[in-house]
């Protein structure tokens, strides 16, 4: 079940929702996810650190 939704993602491009951040920002990220205000996933450039 979990390879065929893999699938059916892949096949429709359905992608997460993210939100990117630079590394000086993880404290911030860090409290917006303690008081709930979170709607994509965080990911941390990379590049910024």
């Amino acid at each position: 079940m979990t390879q065929e939704m893999i699938n059916f993602a892949a096949e429709n491009e359905v992608l997460p929702k993210i939100e990117i951040i630079s590394a000086d920002r993880i404290e911030e990220a860090y409290e917006r996810i303690l008081n709930s205000d979170v709607r994509y996933r965080f990911v941390i450039d990379m590049a910024t650190l």
